[in-house]
């Protein structure tokens, strides 16, 4: 996986490139919070991005907000990496947008873990994206009602757009997800099936009670 490295001091970006390379990364380098985000721009940018937060032109912290506030094509886990270790700091940080946060000096395996931790994050959001992209790919497939729908204003037939009649409960099933079972209503009741209607009313009024 492509991880960005943002460092001005060379010798910590030579040791994180070196260490971050032989547990199998693929490393884009940059020596400020400038190239930084241009790297992060691109089309293939890395999604795991160490940002040192002390960086010339533009530092991390500030990195941090431009990424969360850009449409980028895609998320990127942001670890910063600071000599400030207060409590404050650490909130800024987090304010900012950071992911995760080392204070230096820091441990190399425990960033390889926390970097490991951010592929995981990453893997659930690639995950739930094409979830959410196969959910709209079947909506997309949903029939809808909607706009002027002419109807018979005797028998309650609606007319397609072919001009051809449909009864009403076969035009809205093939067009929604509906389906529907056939009752009577009480007035429907009363004017046909009088004989019966004593007998339904006070069914309801016993399953009622």
């Amino acid at each position: 996986m492509r991880v960005l490295i943002a460092e001005d001091d060379p010798i910590s970006r030579r040791l994180l490139e070196a260490s971050l390379r032989r547990s199998g990364y693929d490393v884009v380098s940059t020596e400020d919070g400038a190239q930084a985000w241009e790297a992060l721009q691109v089309d293939d940018a890395p999604r795991l991005a160490v940002l040192d937060w002390m960086m010339p032109i533009i530092d991390g912290a500030e990195l941090c907000r431009r990424v969360r506030s850009a449409d980028l094509k895609g998320y990127v886990y942001l670890i910063l990496l600071t000599a400030k270790g207060q409590k404050d700091d650490l909130v800024e940080g987090f304010e900012a947008g950071a992911d995760d946060y080392l204070t230096k000096p820091f441990d190399l395996l425990e960033l390889r873990s926390r970097l490991t931790v951010g592929e995981r994050i990453l893997g659930l959001q690639n995950s739930l994206r094409a979830k959410v992209e196969e959910l709209e790919s079947a909506m997309t497939h949903v029939k809808q009602l909607q706009g002027m729908l002419p109807i018979c204003m005797h028998c309650k037939k609606i007319r397609d757009d072919a001009y051809t009649w449909h009864r009403l409960e076969t035009y809205i099933e093939e067009h929604s997800g509906a389906n529907f079972t056939h009752s009577l209503c009480s007035d429907c009741l009363a004017e046909h099936y009088p004989q019966f209607e004593k007998k339904v009313a006070a069914k309801q009024r016993g399953e009622r009670s």
